[in-house]
């Protein structure tokens, strides 16, 4: 399989001008799938003046015409599903069950979700709040929009930053992952097709340090929006408060997953396996903590262990593959050694914690990992790992179960396992997290808000509160007496 690497720029395929090249490789057999020549400042700035061209025609769209573009959009994904799902499946090493079942599925409902949210842009009742005057709300696009987006669930992620700032009348350049630009560029080609204008959707692919520093820097740029590391978040904070620019960043995570004593063993030991292999792991929202209260935990741990057994890595295009490989070599010896560091601090592999051999040798996979005995303060338990790896701690009272939870500095999801609706209640109120599921972890809709707390940053994807992000919020006042002399002229000079 080869596909065309070439960035997206005013509706038109064309080679970067960087003069460094780049490859997409498949992770899980080695196979080279595209090449291309990597984005420079050169092209950044070319991508930019396309959208600023643009942005003043599309903003004045109205929002039946910006709907009606998004669900020709949908129309077109769907009517290729079945590539979008090849493709995304082979460039990330994810099952292709996944990517027919999730990844795809879900771009297409984001799309036809906001189609509709394009045309609800909400404000407050226009009203005479001051007595004399008349005052509305307008809700007003931003302009050039840059985003970058990670290389875990590039559609989908293209589709969270693109979708609703487009709807709202913006114009975007996408930086994708240099590792995983293939679907993003066919999804912009697909919104040209639609009938989306040129210039409104561009997509460059290059490096952070490179591609990512011009597009945030850029003086023609009036937002970033940024899913990624918590680091490099703080590094594109730092640069874009230069500008003064508006920042979304959806950073990392470390989500716990607190099971109470009165909680279904069954569905808890499921949904932990489910919430933590997801993926192969590289998901924000992965569940990496199994908090267990005493009564539960011995059995929890061994009813982990046995489903993790049955959880079957095979090659990618196989539809009996329950988990793929990891994005790269380098990705899998990063989690290998959080794993070896844990095991010699005193951590316990119940399971895996190792490369499987034999067919899979050749691709960047790794076993399913259960780890018990961890400290608290330990790195597997405080930083993100982003590969298939669970770490199971025991804890007493309730009290404790939420303190654990609450102990790390990111806040992006968690879930809490129990039959009580008073425990329920308050491990939503009380867990530090911008999603909190109660007996289930992972599931997300298009209608409900993604984000997070602390350091897993701020701001909101899908959702009609993402529209927060992507306008500008205006009050319009007009006075409506026709008298020249106001009330409260009186408070500056008397009118003699």
């Amino acid at each position: 399989m080869q596909i065309d690497a070439d960035h997206f720029i005013a509706g038109r395929r064309r080679p970067g001008t960087s003069g460094e090249r780049f490859a997409v490789t498949s992770p899980a057999t080695g196979e080279v799938l595209a090449s291309g020549v990597l984005a420079g400042p050169e092209d950044v700035d070319e991508a930019v003046a396309a959208a600023r061209e643009a942005f003043p025609a599309w903003s004045r769209a109205t929002p039946a015409e910006r709907s009606e573009a998004l669900s020709r959009w949908a129309d077109r994904v769907q009517a290729r599903d079945e590539e979008f799902a090849a493709v995304e499946s082979r460039m990330c090493g994810k099952p292709i069950r996944l990517t027919r079942g999730f990844d795809v599925p879900g771009t297409i409902d984001n799309i036809r979700f906001f189609a509709g949210a394009a045309r609800n842009l909400e404000g407050r009742a226009s009203a005479e709040y001051s007595g004399e005057h008349t005052s509305s709300v307008r809700r007003e696009p931003l302009g050039v929009v840059g985003s970058v987006a990670p290389w875990n669930y590039p559609l989908q992620m293209a589709a969270w930053k693109l979708l609703p700032a487009v709807a709202a009348g913006n114009t975007v350049v996408l930086k994708p992952s240099e590792l995983t630009p293939l679907t993003s560029l066919m999804f912009a080609e697909a919104a040209r097709e639609a009938g989306i204008p040129d210039g409104v959707i561009n997509v460059v692919t290059g490096t952070g340090p490179v591609a990512g520093q011009a597009l945030v820097g850029h003086p023609d740029v009036a937002m970033v929006s940024f899913t990624g590391s918590t680091a490099v978040g703080r590094q594109i904070a730092a640069q874009a408060a230069g500008t003064v620019k508006r920042v979304h960043l959806e950073l990392g995570g470390k989500a716990p997953f607190v099971v109470f004593d009165d909680a279904d063993l069954e569905a808890a030991a499921r949904g932990a396996v489910a919430g933590s292999l997801i993926n192969a792991g590289q998901d924000c929202t992965a569940a990496t903590r199994a908090y267990v209260q005493g009564p539960l935990y011995d059995r929890f741990v061994e009813r982990v262990a046995e489903l993790m057994d049955e959880v079957r890595l095979g090659p990618v295009d196989d539809p009996a593959t329950d988990m793929g490989s990891l994005i790269s070599s380098r990705q899998r010896d990063r989690v290998a050694g959080m794993v070896d560091a844990a095991r010699a601090a005193g951590a316990t592999v119940v399971r895996g914690g190792r490369a499987p051999g034999g067919g899979l040798a050749g691709g960047a996979y790794y076993e399913p990992t259960l780890v018990t005995g961890a400290a608290q303060d330990s790195a597997i338990v405080q930083q993100e790992v982003f590969g298939p790896v669970l770490v199971c701690l025991p804890f007493d009272s309730d009290d404790d179960g939420i303190r654990l939870a609450n102990d790390t500095p990111y806040g992006l999801a968690a879930s809490a396992w129990t039959t009580n609706v008073f425990r329920a209640g308050r491990a939503t109120r009380e867990i530090q997290a911008g999603c909190v599921w109660v007996n289930d972890h992972i599931p997300i809709v298009s209608e409900m808000p993604h984000g997070g707390f602390k350091a897993s940053g701020f701001g909101k994807d899908m959702s009609v509160y993402s529209f927060d992000e992507y306008t500008n919020v205006k009050h319009v006042m007009s006075e409506n007496t026709g008298a020249a002399r106001k009330s409260w002229h009186d408070i500056v000079f008397t009118g003699r």
